[in-house]
């Protein structure tokens, strides 16, 4: 026999199956979900998930390609130069770098390689490495290719795509009312502007935030709705792991369970979206991590921009174990094979300071 509670999420996924938009109420009462409820949610979200998505899993990696001494200040990271995190900084890296990285990534059977900067705009020597990268990256394999580099000018954005980028990544981070409180250095509005400039260019968007800054439930929500009002292709959904230093150090982690209603609420409202648990995926879910895959269909590996996090041989392993296959570039589809991805080696760490998950 169904229970009421199983009902009444499985009606809100057949909605958002059938094209109905999930509305503020709906997406509020799954974030307010009874502790008891949370599996039933989970399987009405994975009924989502599965419906568009199947039971693939895209694998991700990051790469910090120029670290630290960033003009900008984001409360939440470490990289800012106007915080006191301890660490330092290491210039951009060259063209060879980032390809050796993206063999990493193709190593490690992932679907996307993500450049990053830490700065507020690519300079026009930084844009000419990235761009080099990428057209050698391309000629040399089919990973799709992602890149982070702050705020866009148009030339900028059009010479990206040109290269061969078919992502660009530009989170909001959190609703418009609550962004002041977080980054005074440019506007939410600035942010908006740039994953305009973006799609005009023909690039796919990569827009997600951070669930844990001390936002209020209504600005997780706004966030939630922006970016369905934007449409974007991709929707990271980042967990704060507070660094030291930062005015956010002593902020609490979000729990497991409160992040994973999150993941859900992203779902019901992005359906179709790519959505991705990103940094804070390990301290944050801890135990609970793989229940992550049920309304989520993405994930990154070997780690972030300033944290260690799970090896690619790891998240084969978990992957595996939960019945989930690998999506590889071109959507060829693979079983996960840890053994395989065992011997990637590691990136460079970063002089940055460096966090065990």
């Amino acid at each position: 026999m169904i229970s009421s509670a199983s009902s009444r999420w499985h009606a809100l996924a057949e909605r958002a199956i059938a094209g109905e938009p999930t509305s503020r109420d709906d997406a509020r009462a799954v974030l307010e979900a009874p502790a008891v409820e949370l599996l039933a949610l989970l399987d009405a979200a994975y009924a989502v998930r599965r419906h568009h998505w199947g039971h693939r899993v895209l694998l991700h990696v990051l790469d910090n390609a120029k670290a630290g001494a960033c003009p900008e200040d984001c409360g939440f990271c470490s990289q800012s130069s106007r915080h006191g995190s301890p660490g330092g900084e290491e210039p951009m890296k060259s063209a060879d770098e980032l390809v050796e990285g993206a063999r990493r990534a193709v190593a490690a059977q992932a679907r996307r390689y993500c450049m990053v900067t830490a700065t507020r705009g690519p300079s026009q020597r930084d844009l000419d490495t990235i761009c080099e990268a990428a057209r050698r990256i391309k000629a040399e394999s089919g990973i799709e290719l992602c890149a982070s580099l702050g705020l866009l000018t148009e030339a900028k954005a059009r010479r990206l795509r040109e290269a061969g980028v078919d992502r660009f990544n530009h989170n909001l981070e959190t609703s418009e009312r609550y962004y002041d409180q977080i980054v005074s250095t440019h506007t939410w509005r600035d942010r908006v502007e740039t994953v305009r400039l973006a799609r005009d260019a023909g690039m796919q968007t990569c827009v997600g935030g951070i669930v844990g800054l001390g936002e209020h439930q209504d600005d997780l929500l706004d966030l939630a709705m922006s970016l369905r009002d934007l449409d974007v292709d991709s929707v990271p959904v980042n967990f704060l792991d507070p660094r030291p230093g930062t005015p956010l150090a002593g902020r609490p982690k979000v729990e497991p369970t409160d992040a994973l209603r999150a993941l859900c609420m992203f779902r019901f409202v992005h359906p179709r979206t790519d959505l991705r648990v990103a940094g804070g995926r390990e301290v944050v879910l801890r135990s609970l991590g793989v229940m992550a895959l049920w309304p989520a269909n993405s994930i990154f590996t070997q780690g972030y921009l300033t944290t260690i996090g799970a090896t690619p041989a790891a998240d084969h392993q978990m992957i595996l174990d939960a019945g989930f296959t690998l999506e590889l570039p071109g959507g060829e589809v693979v079983t996960p094979d840890p053994s395989a991805v065992a011997a990637v080696p590691a990136p460079r760490k970063p002089t940055l300071p460096v966090v065990r998950s």
